[in-house]
This record gives C-alpha cells, sequence and structure tokens, in this order.
C-alpha cells in the first residue's frame, strides 16, 4: 500500500512540472546593440598624395684619375667632410714632372728660333729698301719669322698641358662633402683613358626625394584641377612631408621642385622631385622615404574616424545603415590620414550614416539602435582637421 502511495505522489510531482514548463514564457530576444554613427558630408580638405621616394644627394661628384700613373699616397679619410679643393690623392709626378721640363726646353728653342728669325728680318729691311736683296728673299724670311712664332705659340700650349697633367698628379676635391670610401689604394695603377674612379663625394646638407606618379593618378589630379574639384598652388609652393622607415616624421618641410612632362614608359610614371634641408645629414642618399604632397585643397572631401574603418590585409571597410537601421559592410578606398582622421577616396557619398562606436558588438545584416547624444549636440566627427605636418 505505501509503494503505491509512492508512485502516485511521483506521478503528481511529474505532472506538475510539466504543466509548469509549459506554463512558462519563451526568454525575450536581447536589444539590437547601440551604436554611436557620423553622417557623412562633402567638405575642404587638404589634398595630400602620399607616394613611396628615394633619398638623393644635393650634388654627386665621382672623382676620377685625369692621368695615367701609380697610386702613392691617399690624402684623406674615408667618410670624412671635405671641403671643395681639398687633397685627396697623390699619383707618383715623376714621369709628367720630366715631360713638363722636356716641353719647357722645347719651348725655349722655339723662342730662341723666333729672336734669330726676327733678327734675320730687322736686317733684310733696310737692304730690301736699297734694293741690295730681291723681294723673294726677303718673303722667304718673314715666313721664317712667322713659322718660328706659331712654333712658339705651340710650344708653349704644350708646356701648359704638361704643367696641367702634372697639377693633376694631385687629385682635389672638386665640391665639399661628404667623401665616401677610397676605390683604390696605395700602388694602385689608374688611367685617365679608363676613368678610373677613386672615390665619390656626396653634398647633403640639402638633398632630393625622387618618387614617381602614375600617369591614371596623374590625369585624374589635372581633371580635378580643371573641374575645380581641387585648388592646386604653383609647383614651388607645393609642400611635402616625409615619413621616414620607423613610421616618424622628418621635422622639416620640403618643396616640390621638379615635375617631369613626359611619361617613363618602362615604369607608367612621371618623375617628380622635392628638395630638403638635411642640416643634421639624418637624410641619407639611397634612403627609402614616403612623400606627403600637400597639393591644394578637395572641395569634395570625406572624412571619418580612423576608428570607424577596419583594415585587411589589401581592403578596407565600413559598416553602414540603410534605411531599417540595418547594418552593411562597404568597401572604401582610403586616402591619407588627415589628424586622425581618414580621408575617402571612393566608397561613400553624402547623407550615408557609418557606424563609429560599438562595432565589436555588430554583425552584418543585423539591426541596430543609434545612441543618442549626450549632452549638448557637438560639432560633426566629420568637420575637417588641419593636416598634420
Amino acid at each position: 500500500m505505501s509503494r503505491a502511495r509512492s508512485f502516485a505522489s511521483a506521478s503528481a510531482g511529474a505532472l506538475a512540472l510539466l504543466l509548469a514548463s509549459c506554463s512558462s514564457e519563451a526568454p525575450p530576444a536581447p536589444p539590437p546593440p547601440e551604436v554611436n554613427i557620423v553622417t557623412i558630408r562633402v567638405q575642404t580638405v587638404p589634398n595630400v598624395i602620399e607616394l613611396p621616394g628615394r633619398v638623393q644627394a644635393y650634388r654627386t661628384s665621382e672623382v676620377r684619375a685625369r692621368v695615367d700613373g701609380i697610386v702613392e699616397r691617399r690624402l684623406f679619410n674615408e667618410g670624412s667632410f671635405v671641403r671643395a679643393g681639398a687633397s685627396l690623392f697623390r699619383i707618383d709626378p715623376r714621369q709628367l714632372t720630366a715631360t713638363s721640363n722636356a716641353a719647357r726646353a722645347q719651348l725655349a728653342r722655339a723662342q730662341a728660333t723666333a729672336a734669330n728669325a726676327r733678327q734675320v728680318v730687322n736686317r733684310y729691311q733696310p737692304l730690301l729698301a736699297d734694293q741690295a736683296i730681291g723681294k723673294q728673299e726677303y718673303d722667304a724670311a718673314v715666313a721664317q719669322q712667322r713659322t718660328a712664332e706659331a712654333d712658339v705659340a705651340a710650344a708653349q700650349a704644350n708646356l701648359e698641358s704638361a704643367r696641367l697633367n702634372l697639377g693633376y698628379t694631385t687629385v682635389t676635391a672638386p665640391i665639399s662633402g661628404r667623401a665616401r670610401r677610397a676605390e683604390v689604394t696605395e700602388g694602385a695603377l689608374v688611367s685617365a683613358g679608363a676613368g678610373t674612379l677613386l672615390t665619390t663625394i656626396e653634398q647633403i646638407d640639402r638633398v632630393y626625394v625622387n618618387f614617381g606618379q602614375s600617369s591614371s593618378d596623374l590625369l585624374k589630379i589635372r581633371h580635378d584641377i580643371g573641374s575645380g574639384k581641387v585648388t592646386a598652388p604653383q609647383l614651388e609652393r607645393v609642400e611635402v612631408q616625409l615619413i621616414l622607415e620607423d613610421g616618424s616624421a622628418y621635422p622639416i618641410v620640403g618643396r616640390l621642385d621638379f615635375l617631369d612632362l613626359s611619361i617613363d614608359e618602362a615604369t607608367g610614371t612621371a618623375a617628380l622631385r622635392a628638395e630638403f634641408p638635411n642640416p643634421a645629414s639624418a637624410l641619407l642618399p639611397g634612403q627609402f622615404v614616403r612623400a606627403r604632397i600637400f597639393a591644394g585643397n578637395r572641395a569634395d572631401g570625406i572624412l571619418i574616424p580612423q576608428r570607424a574603418v577596419k583594415l585587411a590585409a589589401d581592403a578596407a571597410s565600413v559598416m553602414v545603415l540603410d534605411a531599417k537601421n540595418n547594418a552593411t559592410p562597404r568597401p572604401v578606398k582610403l586616402g591619407t590620414m588627415i589628424a586622425g582622421q581618414w580621408a575617402i577616396l571612393d566608397g561613400l557619398k553624402p547623407g550615408d550614416r557609418v557606424i563609429v562606436d560599438g562595432l565589436q558588438k555588430v554583425q552584418p545584416g543585423q539591426p541596430v539602435r543609434i545612441a543618442q547624444p549626450k549632452g549638448s549636440q557637438s560639432a560633426p566627427a566629420t568637420k575637417a582637421a588641419p593636416a598634420e605636418r
């Protein structure tokens, strides 16, 4: 009898649980995530073009042998600063000294011959007046005098050439700058005909940075300038900022000083060049940099906060809200970073609503709830900021 009562009690408990579960409601769906947005509008922004480039010395001089001979001494410290006219190498001068002495003796001989020819003409002049000699004999003496004077001029030129060659045995710096390593050592045979390279001097107190702009981008820039979308200053007033390999900015702003008017057939780019002061020699020839060219202002620019952009290996995207406040990813083409905001070149238009905060909670196609602004309404997040210099 007790067993029957236990079974009945257990059945009643199970039935009560079943009825309780059937009577309870399903849990409510979570609310849409709350996000902050910005509404896209066009505005005037700096027209910044970022291009890779290489540093080039302001002036480069390859010091080469101008005479044949054996290098006796190196007269400078490799890697040191040398001034124009400083002695760099000494080439054995003995052979050229002998050549110079021979040229000097040849000049003395020619001068003696010319002096004798003048004396003959001076003696013949009164004899010709007295008709003591014939006109033909006098003319021959005058011709010999002129020949002797021409020989003197040739001997003088030979002597000057010999002196120049003798002076070339001391190799001097043609410009002031930093001397690189010596390409020859003492005892090396150098040749003027082969133009033996001795060393290279680079002037780097000022430097050039060379970079190239693709023909398609250049065509687009010209079209934008022609249509009034971009206002560009004169070439020599275009400022350029350098970003070094470690991501830091070079502290001195340079200026564009050259734009090639032809396109390189091999690379499809037009050459550009900027000039930078380099007082501390922080920029070295051959160094890789990125150049930010501040080419005027763009009237139809779009800026969005950096945190609104998702970056992938080869693409960038933002989350845009449709009319029903559903989040939709959209790819965008980025320009350069301006004061913590990305310049958008393509992918957004005025009126688009872009999610700025709360992206980590949002899934594509999911509805969201737009957060109400706290306190007084602040200025739009897309307000143009001054370009970083």
